[in-house]
C-alpha cells in the first residue's frame, strides 16, 4: 500500500510502499477514502526536517543539552551515531481521516466489516491506504455524510473540545482569533450551540470566506471598534484563540476584547506570556485546551480501549468525534466550503509545498483523495502484507537473519551493528506497522519487509531469529522460533511473568533442549552442539571493560562483594515500560540486565534474594529500588536501581571486592583495578561499549563455527528466574529462597 512519510534527517517528504498494517487487540483495519492534511501540527513538522542541523538545533536547544549531557556520560562517537539514527526515522504523517472497516480484530464490539467510519489520532489515522485503529478512536459514519466531509472530524473534535473550554451559554458572544481550519470549526461549532460569534484574522481571503459562510468578521487592528459595537464596550463572553503563531498578540488581543471575568482559551500554538495587568484587571481565566478531550494522550483509553465512565466524563475524545460527526449529519455544520484543494496520495510532495508557502496559493481544507471509495476489494487485495525491497542473494555458508521489531533500540543500536559485523544475510524484518520494516530493510539492506512477524517464522530460508520487538511478545516469539527449529537471538528480558518463563522452559524440553546423559563433560557439550543456539541480549558480560574486571579476579578464591549502582532516571508512569502486562515494569524489563552481571561475576547463580524500595514513593512503578543476592560460595551482589537521580550523572557504577582487590567500573569507560600493591586505569574516551557488537558476534561465532551458546541455558533461564523472585521478594517484604525450575 502506499503511505506518506516524513524523513527528519533529510527532510524528504515521501510516498512509499510499505505493507498493510497488522491488526492489535482493539483494533480495526479502515480503507481511507480521504484523510485531512494539518495545516498547522504537519506543518510544524515538515518545516523542522527541512532544517539543516544547525537549525534543527537552534529551534530544539532543550535537546541540545541532552545530547551534550549524554556525550558527556558516553561518549561522544555513540552520542553522535545515536543521534543520526534518530534523526533517520520515518514519521508518519497525518491523524484525521475517513474510509470503510475492512478488517476487525477481537476486543472490537458494535463495529462491522464494511461500517463507514472517522478515524483519529496520530501514527493511527494516518495518510495512507490502510490504517490500523483502535477502536476507541473512530466513530460511525450516517449514510449522509460523505468521506470528504468526515476527514474533518478530528480536527472538529479539537475545536469541539476548545468550546466546551469556554463554557459559553446559548446567546453568549464569543470571539475566534484566528480563522484556520480549527478556528473556522470553532465559530461553527460555536454559532451552531447558539452563541453569537465573531471571527479575528489577518488574512484577507478567510475574512472573505467568513463573510460568506455568515460571520461577523474583521482585522486584529479593528477589535476595539467591534467590541464596543458588538457588545456595547462589555467585552465578549469567551475568546478562543486558534491562531498559530509564537507571538503573545493573540494572548494580549483577547485580553482587551473580553469582559470582566470571561474564560479565554487557547486551541492554537501560540506565545503565551500573560499580560498581568489586564488579566489581573478582569480576573481572566486562560486555559490550555488539550487537543480533542479527555482520553488523549492516555495509552488505556486509546492503545487499551478502556473508555471513562459516561456519568463521570461526559465528554472524552471518542464522544466528541461522534459529537461532531452528529453535528454534520444534521447539517449544523457544512464543511465543504473549507476545501480549497484535493489531492491523490502521489502528489502528497505538492501538497505540502502548499502548506509550507512554496507554492503561492491561498489555502484552507487540504484533501487527499483516495481510489475505490466506493468499490468492494477482494480479501487478496487487503492482505498484501510483503513487499520486496533488496534482491541481495546469500551463499551456503552464511547466516540467514530475519528480525522481529525495528523500534528505536533496534534502528540505534541493534540493526547497524548487525550490517556492519557482514557475517550474516539480512533476509526479512517485520514489524506491525509495516512502515518502519519498509524502513530498516531499506537502510540496512534486507531483502523483503513485512507486517506479519509469522511471514519470518515460515521463511524456510531464514535459520537465525532475531527478537527485537517489545517485552510482552518475546516468550510468545521465543516459543514460535524453537518450534520452527531456528537460531534464537532475544533481547532481554526472555519473559515477563513465571508463567511466561514455565512455557518457555517446557518448549524447550519438547524439543530435547536438555541434556540427558551427564556421563561426561564431552557428552553435555555435544548435545548443546546439536540444537538452535538460544541467546538472550545480556550485552553487559560481554562488554571489554567487564571482561577485564571478570579476568582480573578470575579464579575468584573468595567469595565476593559487589556493588551495582544504576541512576536510571525517572521515565513517566505511562511509559509502556511500566505497563505490567507490555513492559513487566523496570524491575523485570531493565534489572534483569545487572542481575546477570552478578551472575556472570560470581559464576553461579543466586540462592536468595532481599529487596527493598524507597517509602514514600510510588510503589507500583518498582523504580527506587535495593536488591541483595546471597550466593552459595557465600559472596553477595547488591544492586541500587534508582529513578530519583539526575540523568545528566554516569548511569552506572560496579564495585567488586574480593580476595585482597578491588574493581571499579564506571559507566563502561573508565575502569581502575587495585591490588598486589598495582593501581591499573583503563578509559575509553570516545565511546561507551556495552558489549552489544560482542555479543552479536559470538552468537553468529556460535552458529558458524558450531560452538555452545555464548550464555549458557542455565544462566539465562536461572537469571529470568532470580529476576522473577526478586520482584516477588520486593512486593511481599519477605526475603526469599530461589527456586530454580529443573532443567533435565
Amino acid at each position: 500500500m502506499k503511505q506518506v512519510i516524513q524523513n527528519i534527517r533529510n527532510g524528504l517528504t515521501e510516498v512509499i510502499d510499505v505493507p498493510i498494517p497488522q491488526l492489535g487487540e482493539g483494533q480495526i483495519l479502515v480503507r481511507t477514502g480521504a484523510s485531512l492534511v494539518s495545516a498547522g501540527t504537519e506543518r510544524m513538522l515538515v518545516d523542522f526536517a527541512e532544517k539543516n542541523l544547525l537549525e534543527k538545533a537552534r529551534s530544539r536547544p532543550d535537546l541540545v543539552g541532552q545530547m551534550m549531557d549524554k556525550a558527556r556520560r558516553e561518549g561522544i562517537l555513540s552520542t553522535v551515531e545515536m543521534a543520526f539514527n534518530r534523526l533517520d526515522q520515518p514519521m508518519k504523517l497525518g491523524y484525521s481521516s475517513a474510509g470503510v472497516i475492512e478488517k476487525i480484530s477481537k476486543g472490537v464490539l458494535g463495529l462491522e466489516v464494511g461500517q463507514r467510519v472517522a478515524c483519529a489520532g496520530g501514527n493511527y489515522a494516518v495518510h495512507a491506504e490502510y490504517a490500523a485503529i483502535p477502536h476507541n478512536l473512530v466513530t460511525l459514519l450516517p449514510d449522509n455524510v460523505e468521506l470528504e466531509s468526515a476527514a474533518f472530524t478530528t480536527l472538529g473534535a479539537i475545536a469541539l473540545h476548545a468550546f466546551r473550554l469556554t463554557k459559553a451559554q446559548v446567546g453568549e458572544k464569543i470571539v475566534v482569533i484566528g480563522l484556520g481550519l480549527v478556528g473556522f470549526l470553532a465559530a461553527s461549532i460555536a454559532r451552531a450551540a447558539g452563541c453569537e460569534v465573531v471571527g479575528i484574522e489577518i488574512n484577507p481571503q478567510r475574512l472573505e470566506l467568513a463573510e460568506k459562510m455568515g460571520f461577523v468578521v474583521c482585522q486584529p487592528q479593528r477589535a476595539s471598534e467591534l467590541k464596543l459595537a458588538y457588545t456595547a464596550g462589555n467585552g465578549f463572553d469567551a475568546v478562543l484563540i486558534a491562531a498559530d503563531t509564537p507571538s503573545n498578540d493573540p494572548v494580549e488581543l483577547a485580553g482587551e476584547v473580553a469582559r470582566d471575568r470571561a474564560m479565554v482559551v487557547a486551541a492554537g500554538a501560540v506565545g503565551q506570556t500573560i499580560p498581568r495587568k489586564i488579566y489581573y484587571e478582569k480576573e481572566l481565566q486562560f486555559i490550555n485546551s488539550r487537543s480533542y478531550g479527555p482520553g488523549r494522550y492516555d495509552s488505556t483509553y486509546e492503545e487499551k480501549g478502556i473508555d471513562y465512565p459516561i456519568g463521570y466524563v461526559r465528554w472524552t475524545e471518542g464522544r466528541n468525534l461522534a459529537a461532531f460527526v452528529q453535528l454534520l449529519a444534521t447539517h449544523k455544520i457544512d464543511v465543504r466550503p473549507l476545501i480549497t484543494h484535493r489531492y491523490n496520495l502521489e502528489e502528497a510532495d505538492q501538497a505540502y509545498q502548499l502548506i509550507s508557502g512554496k507554492i503561492d496559493q491561498p489555502f484552507l481544507g487540504v484533501l487527499f483523495v483516495y481510489p475505490n471509495q466506493g468499490q468492494q476489494l477482494s480479501r487478496e487485495e487487503i492482505t498484501i502484507d510483503k513487499i520486496m525491497v533488496n534482491n541481495l542473494t546469500k551463499t551456503e555458508s552464511q547466516v540467514t537473519v530475519g528480525v522481529l521489531g525495528a523500534g528505536n533500540f533496534a534502528q540505534s543500536v541493534m540493526l547497524p551493528i548487525i550490517k556492519q559485523t557482514g557475517l550474516v544475510h539480512l533476509s526479512g524484518i517485520a514489524t506491525a506497522s509495516g512502515v518502519s520494516a519498509q524502513h530498516a530493510a531499506k537502510k540496512f539492506h534486507f531483502n523483503y519487509a513485512t507486517s506479519r512477524p509469522e511471514a519470518i517464522y515460515e521463511d524456510e530460508t531464514i535459520n537465525s531469529l532475531v527478537i527485537l520487538t517489545r517485552h510482552q511478545f518475546h516468550a510468545q516469539q521465543v516459543i514460535a522460533a524453537i518450534k520452527t527449529g531456528k537460531h534464537i537471538f532475544c533481547e532481554k528480558p526472555l519473559v515477563i511473568n513465571q508463567d511466561e518463563l514455565f512455557r518457555v522452559i517446557e518448549t524447550l524440553r519438547e524439543h530435547d533442549y536438555f541434556p540427558t546423559d551427564f556421563s561426561s563433560a564431552d557428552k553435555i557439550i555435544e548435545h548443546q552442539l546439536s540444537k538452535p543456539v538460544l541467546m538472550v541480549g545480556y550485552n553487559r558480560r560481554f562488554a571489554p571493560l567487564m571482561q577485564e574486571l571478570k579476568q582480573f579476579f578470575s579464579p575468584l578464591y573468595q567469595p565476593a562483594a559487589i556493588h551495582y549502582r544504576i541512576n536510571a532516571g525517572s521515565i513517566p508512569p505511562q511509559h509502556w515500560l511500566n505497563d505490567p502486562l507490555q513492559g513487566g515494569g523496570r524491575l523485570i524489563g531493565e534489572v534483569c540486565h545487572f542481575v546477570d552481571t552478578l551472575t556472570y561475576l560470581i559464576g553461579e547463580l543466586p540462592e536468595k534474594v532481599a529487596a527493598f524500595q524507597l517509602k514514600g514513593l510510588e510503589p507500583t512503578l518498582e523504580d527506587n529500588l535495593h536488591l541483595i543476592f546471597y550466593y552459595p560460595n557465600g559472596s553477595i551482589g547488591s544492586i541500587a536501581y534508582l529513578a530519583n537521580g539526575d540523568k545528566s550523572f554516569p548511569k552506572e557504577r560496579l564495585e567488586i571486592f574480593s580476595g585482597g582487590k578491588i574493581g571499579v567500573l564506571d559507566d563502561f569507560r573508565h575502569l581502575e583495578l587495585v591490588g598486589n600493591n598495582q593501581h591499573v586505569v583503563k578509559r575509553s574516551p570516545l565511546r561507551q561499549d556495552k558489549g552489544h557488537r560482542n555479543e552479536w558476534v559470538a552468537f553468529v561465532q556460535a552458529i558458524l563455527h558450531a560452538r555452545p551458546t555464548p550464555i549458557s541455558l542455565s544462566d539465562i533461564l536461572g537469571v529470568s528466574q532470580a529476576t522473577l523472585s526478586a520482584q516477588h521478594a520486593l512486593r511481599s517484604g519477605v526475603e526469599e529462597n530461589i527456586s530454580y525450575p529443573s532443567l533435565v
